[in-house]
């Protein structure tokens, strides 16, 4: 269990996220409803981010994983850990409230990915199945509804949206044997709207690809991450985990729908519009745990891109559904092989490829960028046997010894997949990637190694030792005139990535 913590707020209208001005705030999760984790500040650039210095720095636990993507509005900074939520003040790093969630309920996974911000509410999940809205001024509770069985495995770990009145999220824990849901909230009373089942059963569409119809009961289809949506027609982009047991395919015959796929649902009703499932009945943990980035080429078309934890981003015409490129983004070697009882080797492992932090897309110069991580495994099919509550593996994944484990940053075309440069960085890359107009590609990796990479060229201009594993958001946004980059440094995830640091806030600016 998680350590203890350490002993005039803007509020978040519709109108402001929609149109939130040349870049000062940034808003949601990827600064945006598409996706794209692009800012519109050039007071830090290629000429002077070598003179960035760190401003301030807050512990905020100790012990725990720190995953999050820090939220700005109007000069206050809102960021989570496990249980935990804070506002600071975006300058200077200074705690304005916090609110510690308590149940009776043990956590599922410590781990929290980012809140919403709308009606001045602050909105955020919790590892033991609830989900919660928090007044933005001061931090009280205005409601909380229980909305996954956190005895059956079901969590909520990535941060909601909000939108038109509605929040939206999704139930994590795949590897514990869920049935995955992705649901819509009010924003004022907390009850639930809408829900869409990705295990279909019985007469719902898809429900035929689970031949073993008892296997969907228990078939994961969890969502790990944020969502993206595109409000000019409604459409909630929600990408799809892996199906359970994760290493026995054989349990669960059929091609698994809608695991492992980009799901496009309705976001004022929760139908289904349409989806892409990237692989069929996989055996080997492959699913897609970030949010995609949506955008439109310079000749019209609308696309959607996604990078998956079998290392291939995506692109798919969002008018013809077909596919325009699949580009990788890291080693790939062996992605169709199930596993069998003597082990299969494979890269990406159980921890590779694009997991929870999906692109940044550079409008400018028509790019777009993917941070990777580059560690191969060896998955084992061993017994199917369910129990709620506990992971649900059918098998035993390994990882290749830690001192193989890089990551990589890849430039792509945006519109044609061709790799522009890549970044080989000496530990993988979790960490949010977000380019900016100053031609700047922010990023970190999992050593503690901050990083700024030009745009162009993916040369490094500046690096800084954080201490600390960098796992959550990297963002950056303009306050009192003053452009701030912060990134969350510490994480402790034995089971994952390792421990480095304890859960801290870092935020750097160029000298006044």
């Amino acid at each position: 269990m998680c350590a203890g913590a350490l002993a005039g707020l803007g509020l978040l209208t519709q109108a402001t996220l929609v149109h939130a001005g040349p870049g000062v705030d940034w808003p949601a999760y990827n600064n945006d409803y598409m996706g794209q984790r692009y800012q519109r500040l050039k007071q830090i650039n290629t000429k002077n981010v070598a003179e960035l210095k760190e401003i301030c720095r807050v512990q905020l636990q100790e012990g725990c994983p720190f995953q999050t993507g820090p939220v700005v509005i109007d000069g206050v900074m809102y960021l989570t850990t496990a249980r935990l939520t804070f506002a600071l003040d975006a300058a200077t790093c200074k705690e304005k409230w916090r609110h510690a969630h308590e149940s009776a309920r043990e956590d599922v996974w410590p781990v929290n990915r980012g809140v919403a911000v709308i009606n001045g509410r602050v909105i955020r999940g919790t590892p033991d199945g609830h989900l919660l809205a928090l007044d933005a001024q001061s931090g009280a509770l205005i409601w909380q509804n229980m909305v996954g069985e956190s005895l059956l495995g079901e969590f909520l770990s990535g941060a909601p949206v909000g939108w038109n009145g509605l929040v939206f999220t999704a139930t994590a824990g795949s590897d514990w044997g869920v049935r995955g849901r992705v649901m819509a909230f009010d924003v004022l009373t907390g009850r639930e709207v809408w829900r869409f089942d990705t295990i279909p059963t019985g007469d719902q569409p898809g429900a035929e690809t689970w031949q073993n119809k008892k296997s969907a009961l228990t078939g994961g289809g969890g969502s790990w991450s944020t969502l993206s949506l595109d409000i000019t027609t409604g459409e909630l982009f929600v990408p799809v985990g892996n199906p359970a047991p994760d290493m026995f395919p054989e349990y669960r015959p059929g091609d698994n729908l809608y695991t492992d796929s980009l799901v496009v649902l309705d976001a004022r009703t929760g139908a289904l519009k349409w989806y892409h499932q990237v692989k069929a009945n996989d055996g080997i943990d492959h699913d897609l745990g970030a949010a995609p980035t949506l955008f439109r080429s310079p000749d019209i078309q609308d696309i959607v891109v996604f990078g998956g934890k079998d290392g291939f981003v995506t692109a798919i015409d969002r008018a013809t559904r077909k596919p325009i490129y699949r580009t990788a983004v890291t080693t790939i070697d062996n992605v169709t092989a199930r596993p069998t009882e003597a082990g299969v080797h494979v890269c990406p492992g159980l921890l590779g490829g694009v997991e929870w932090n999906g692109g940044s897309y550079d409008p400018v110069n028509g790019s777009i960028y993917f941070g990777a991580v580059d560690w191969c495994g060896t998955f084992k099919k061993g017994d199917a046997k369910y129990v709620a509550g506990e992971f649900f593996f059918g098998g035993e994944p390994t990882l290749d010894p830690p001192d193989q484990a890089a990551g990589w940053v890849t430039s792509l075309n945006a519109v044609s997949g061709e790799v522009k440069w890549k970044y080989k960085a000496a530990k993988p890359v979790v960490s949010g990637i977000t380019a900016t107009s100053g031609g700047l590609v922010f990023g970190g990796d999992t050593g503690g190694n901050f990083f700024a990479l030009d745009s162009q060229t993916g040369k490094p201009l500046y690096q800084l030792a954080t201490q600390g594993m960098i796992a959550g958001g990297v963002v950056t946004y303009q306050t009192g005139g003053r452009q701030y980059v912060a990134l969350t440094s510490g994480n402790v995830s034995r089971v994952t990535f390792g421990e480095l640091g304890n859960p801290t806030l870092i935020i750097l600016g160029l000298p006044n």
